[in-house]
């Protein structure tokens, strides 16, 4: 508890400070993963969006329902963070409980239906609206150590899981049994869920990035991308492996080869200063030198914790430097429509002078 207090209050301090940059007097949160951060809660935010939260100079109040008051009130004991459960919508609570604000901030995610019922909550003249750019998930980018011990505890859990997986698949199975044993390994083994659906694909599939599992079987001669994570304390791992059914053919072994060399390449050169595209770029740099120019498509990178996509993003639109404190993926693909595809992904963290992983599951050849 008192850990986790000590962290709220970390977390609030730092949302005061931008609030105070950016002008701004109320702070109106309805994100869940925001609120979930800005407490520094356990146990007690699902997937519901039953909750808000208000932060001034001097407050920061919780507006829940009964469903969750009990579970909020214990966790907030000895924080900053007050619980309020009045039986209102949110936008008329807000309205009562800051009658007299000049204006009030909020997201710029917020659905239009709940915006216009902030328009009409105040009976007499409203305050004015002023949309945020990103504000919660712009303080979420820069973790603090509370989150990087439950990043690194779900991706134990996820490199456990891989170490199951292969000495349980074997040609033959489909793709959908490979998931279900993935998924209920992790699950049975220390995760409180799944950070996503897991992508097990084999032979042609693979070449889909997202490919949804099915009735495709294992046969030798191809590989399976296998793309999964634990979600373990709240927090997300993300890692993708490629494993190999029987010896490689010349060619997937060029590929493999060529996909580690993208990997590991980024991830030495990852530090404060490096932009998502400057990372993105040196990835294709190394496809292309390998043979591969154009085949991966996507993205090399994205940020992971409450919530499974965060910021920052490696491409190549994002030239905004890396900042000690971020963590992201790194996961270079290379997908050949028809034939195969592979992707190699692991995620970190970046320090003051370079990137230190988080995944433990070998880049070497994996053959079964």
């Amino acid at each position: 508890m008192k850990r986790s207090c000590a962290a709220s209050d970390l977390r609030l301090a730092r949302v005061r400070r931008k609030m105070k940059v950016e002008g701004i007097e109320v702070l109106f949160l309805r994100d869940t993963s925001n609120i979930a951060w800005l407490t520094a809660f356990d146990d007690v935010f699902d997937d519901e969006r039953a909750h808000a939260v208000v932060v001034t100079a001097d407050s920061c109040v919780l507006h829940t329902d009964s469903r969750y008051a009990s579970a909020c009130r214990a966790a907030a004991q000895g924080s900053q963070v007050e619980v309020d459960d009045m039986r209102a919508g949110h936008a008329a609570w807000l309205a009562q409980r800051y009658p007299d604000a000049p204006h009030v901030a909020i997201e710029d995610d917020m659905p239009l239906l709940e915006f216009r019922a902030l328009e009409r909550a105040w009976q007499g003249s409203a305050p004015s609206l002023i949309e945020t750019s990103g504000f919660g998930v712009s303080l979420r980018a820069v973790k603090d150590s509370y989150e990087v011990e439950r990043l690194m505890a779900a991706q134990a859990v996820t490199d456990a899981a891989f170490s199951h997986i292969v000495s349980f698949m074997k040609p033959g199975m489909t793709e959908r049994m490979v998931q279900i044993e993935l998924e209920d390994y992790m699950t049975r083994h220390g995760a409180r869920g799944l950070a996503f659906s897991s992508i097990v694909a084999t032979g042609a599939n693979g070449a889909r990035p997202h490919a949804i599992p099915g009735n495709t079987r294992l046969e030798a001669g191809q590989c399976v991308v296998m793309d999964f994570g634990a979600r373990a304390l709240g927090y997300c791992s993300d890692m993708t492996r490629t494993v190999f059914l029987g010896e490689p053919s010349a060619q997937l072994a060029h590929a493999y080869e060529v996909l580690r060399s993208a990997n590991e390449q980024v991830e030495a050169m990852i530090r404060p200063g490096v932009t998502g595209a400057q990372a993105h770029q040196l990835a294709e740099d190394v496809l292309a030198e390998g043979g591969y120019a154009g085949a991966m498509g996507h993205g090399l990178g994205h940020g992971v914790g409450i919530d499974i996509h965060e910021r920052p993003v490696l491409g190549p639109r994002n030239d905004k430097p890396l900042e000690a404190g971020n963590v992201v993926t790194v996961e270079p693909g290379i997908y050949i429509e028809g034939e195969f595809g592979m992707r190699l992904e692991d995620f970190g963290l970046v320090t003051h002078d370079g990137f230190r992983v988080f995944t433990q599951s070998t880049h070497d050849l994996v053959i079964i």
